[in-house]
């Protein structure tokens, strides 16, 4: 299952694809008793994929029976026992793919010549994605970070080695030797192709950086390169030989005390906002304001949704049944907001008071 949406997979997503192109949601679940539903809705709902192609008279015999293929060869391919909060499948003639997000999704099927992918968006949005690099005097690893976790990352040729034979920088650090090692050319050359290779990464998918490492490997990286100046440093020795999950508890407390700092980064701005007149609160206002590409900071509670229908003048709260009902507004409004270069934050339940969930700043 995919979990990792980059700008060039996303593109890859989006372009038109021969009718149907068919995108299968449903929510999941990562711990019992709930999960036990999962199997059931998802067999339901893709049973619900199946009907709809057949009955749509647009498809051909052959197409159905090709779609079709996919489908049951995505839904082989969902672990459910690794399941997070979403489920999203996508099948068109000659492919599939399964993607598993970190954020719910509402149950329904889409029949469109393009998947639908704003869910995609606002999961990855929600999971505030990051870079991780771990760095010594003899190696380099790179992680792409999540909300839980981090996964080592091979993009730009990573993992890095040095390259010069018989270096032992473990052996150095154990005899006091270890400033020494960040003097040698050698290594002073090695960081400046780590800093090349992270620069190609970040070039590709700009994500937050941080930087893992001894005081003196970060010093000399921020010295030798130009990658690594906005990153913040974690000074942790040991994590470019470790694995995820000490690198995942060196880095939690730093991703918590950022995640704090922006909150109240937010909130000043949107009290600065009020006073200048720039402010826009609910659905129904930002998305109006999100399609005139209006809104310059999006902010939205991590788990607010809400379900609405379009009275041809405005969002309002649908009632329970309605066929016409937008049960991911939310989503919508993060990937227009998006699309039209707006900063997206989310930020922890209650942060925005009597806004409802969602905030915003106009740009005029």
């Amino acid at each position: 299952m995919e979990h990792a949406l980059s700008p060039a997979i996303l593109a890859e997503l989006r372009r038109p694809r021969p009718y149907p192109a068919v995108s299968v949601l449903t929510p999941t679940h990562r711990r019992e008793p709930e999960n036990g539903q999962d199997p059931v809705r998802l067999r339901n709902v893709v049973a619900e994929a199946r009907k709809r192609l057949e009955s749509d008279p647009s498809v051909t015999r052959e197409r159905r029976a090709e779609v079709v293929a996919q489908l049951d060869r995505a839904l082989a391919e969902v672990d459910l026992a690794h399941a997070e909060d979403g489920l999203v499948i996508f099948a068109a003639p000659g492919e599939h793919q399964v993607w598993s997000l970190a954020r719910t999704v509402p149950e329904r099927v889409v029949l469109a010549d393009t998947f639908l992918t704003r869910n995609l968006v606002s999961a990855q949005a929600a999971e505030r994605p990051c870079w991780v690099l771990s760095v010594s005097a003899d190696r380099a690893t790179l992680w792409s970070g999540g909300p839980d976790r981090v996964v080592e990352d091979r993009s730009g040729g990573f993992p890095l080695r040095h390259g010069r034979e018989n270096f032992d920088a473990e052996r150095r650090e154990q005899i006091g030797d270890m400033p020494s090692t960040y003097v040698d050319e050698g290594t002073r050359q090695f960081l400046r192709e780590v800093d090349t290779a992270l620069s190609t990464v970040l070039r590709d998918q700009p994500r937050p950086l941080y930087i893992t490492g001894e005081q003196a490997a970060l010093s000399l990286l921020d010295e030798v390169g130009s990658a690594a100046k906005a990153a913040v440093h974690v000074p942790h020795g040991g994590l470019a030989h470790a694995g995820p999950e000490a690198v995942w508890q060196a880095l939690l407390p730093v991703l918590e005390a950022e995640a704090r700092k922006d909150a109240t980064s937010v909130v000043r701005e949107l009290t600065s906002a009020l006073g200048h007149k720039t402010f826009a609160a609910g659905v129904d206002e930002l998305w109006q304001n999100a399609r005139d590409g209006r809104v310059r900071l999006l902010a939205v509670e991590e788990n607010y949704r809400v379900t609405v229908r379009d009275d041809g003048d405005h969002l309002v709260p649908a009632e329970a049944g309605d066929l016409d009902a937008r049960d991911d507004i939310v989503d919508e409004i993060v990937e227009q907001c998006l699309e039209t270069g707006a900063d997206v934050r989310f930020v922890p339940d209650g942060t925005l008071g009597d806004a409802n969930g969602i905030a915003g700043v106009l740009r005029y």
